[in-house]
């Protein structure tokens, strides 16, 4: 929720500093032909793909774009990444196992697969030996490349495709993306026809997945460029979900609606970081809600410098763009009063998490530590589907923050998607 939220802030200070002349955003060669492409063809065409270095042995790697939709049914184009085994597939098929990354924010240079040598386990910026500006790379890759699995890993839409504004922590919209990924790679014949797949992601990503597992007529859709998927499992690392805690009577009380909302605005406003976390998230909201203008939440003068920096900086980037400009000055970007709080708070409800039981067995990991994504959000989330039949299985990783949750839990999640993938039951998470 923090991420979601953190983006209201940005001061006057900022204003009176110099600001970069306006200009579009430089993309690698295979994103810029891309972004003159249309998204035409059933969901999960591959529409462009491009053969690509990788250091894991025994893997080949290729950048994909491909077709989806965001939640308004509009069709969409993402890239991605796709790492796989070298060799036909054996008898039976590859099991399939999709990513969906965390923030890395909302230019059309933001992508991971955009990154240099990018077919790598996960490389994270905050952790002693991060190589790069921001995180890219597949968590576990080489150890799900010696399974016998293909991968393949979603930067979302608007992060690389071109001519669409990233729907950033919409994830209904990041669920499509990661659904339709699964479609992608099995198109392309390197899963051999095994329609099995298991969904895991981080942070944004981990709310895309429990989105995507509460999505069954989506998933169930035919006439697609691989119809039957099977998606047998879901493993959720510090998920954000805002539907859950986010109460029925709030939505429909114009001054409940605004009290909860410059509670949230307040509380993810702890620092630059968080704020960014949350500029980008209302940020992305306008483009699909037309009713929700950034003034409603920011002065004018701070909508046009959120606009400035998130259109063309990656996350670091634009945090330390704003803690440079402004230091501790941030929040005066916001408007003291919100306004159209119901229509934001709506909003935030149909971007989130279905509120469907998830038609797939479900674990989240969580650190005791995080205090980017509330670990309260996973558990209010366990508790609402374990009502309805769900089977969620929660696992607290003591001492572990947001950054470290993916590295530590690991052994974790991989011997469980191993177990999902060899026919065991998953253990009834809502009894544990």
């Amino acid at each position: 929720m923090k991420k979601f939220i953190a983006a209201l802030c940005l001061g006057a200070t900022l204003i009176a500093a110099p600001m970069a002349q306006s200009a579009d955003v430089a993309l690698p060669p295979f994103y810029q032909k891309v972004s003159q492409m249309k998204a035409s063809g059933p969901l999960g065409t591959v529409i462009a793909k491009e053969k690509i270095e990788t250091k894991i042995p025994g893997a080949e790697a290729w950048r994909i774009a491909y077709v989806s939709s965001d939640l308004k049914n509009r069709p969409t184009i993402s890239t991605g990444l796709v790492i796989a085994p070298k060799g036909k597939p054996p008898k039976g098929g590859r099991p399939i196992v999709a990513w969906a990354h965390g923030t890395t924010g909302t230019a059309q240079s933001c992508g991971p697969s955009q990154v240099l040598d990018p077919a790598q386990d996960l490389n994270e910026y905050f952790l002693i030996g991060g190589t790069s500006w921001t995180d890219f790379g597949v968590p576990a890759a080489s150890d799900f490349i010696k399974l016998g699995y293909v991968l393949v890993a979603t930067d979302y839409q608007g992060l690389g495709s071109g001519g669409s504004k990233h729907q950033y922590n919409i994830a209904a919209t990041q669920a499509r993306d990661h659904i339709d990924s699964v479609r992608a790679v099995g198109s392309m014949g390197l899963s051999g026809g095994n329609k099995k797949a298991i969904l895991y992601g981080w942070s944004q990503g981990g709310g895309s997945v429990i989105a995507a597992l509460g999505l069954p007529s989506y998933i169930n859709q035919k006439k697609t460029a691989f119809d039957g998927i099977e998606i047998i499992g879901g493993v959720a690392l510090a998920p954000q979900d805002l539907t859950d805690i986010i109460p029925q009577a709030v939505r429909n009380d114009d001054a409940a609606a605004n009290k909860m909302l410059q509670e949230l605005m307040a509380q993810f406003s702890d620092n630059v970081f968080n704020f960014m976390h949350m500029a980008m998230g209302f940020w992305a909201m306008p483009g699909t809600f037309p009713e929700l203008k950034m003034t409603d939440l920011f002065t004018a003068d701070g909508a046009k410098v959120i606009d400035e920096v998130l259109s063309k900086k990656c996350m670091h980037a634009a945090a330390d763009t704003i803690n440079f400009n402004l230091a501790d000055t941030y929040k005066t970007l916001l408007n003291p009063q919100p306004s159209n709080a119901r229509a934001w708070v709506n909003a935030l409800v149909e971007t989130s998490v279905s509120t469907e039981k998830p038609i797939a067995p479900v674990i989240i990991y969580y650190g005791s530590k995080d205090t980017t994504v509330p670990p309260m959000m996973g558990e209010v989330y366990r508790k609402n589907r374990c009502a309805i039949g769900g089977n969620v299985a929660r696992v607290e990783l003591p001492g572990q923050s947001h950054f470290t949750t993916p590295p530590t839990s690991k052994p974790l999640y991989t011997q469980w998607v191993k177990d999902r993938f060899d026919g065991k039951p998953a253990p009834d998470g809502c009894k544990s």
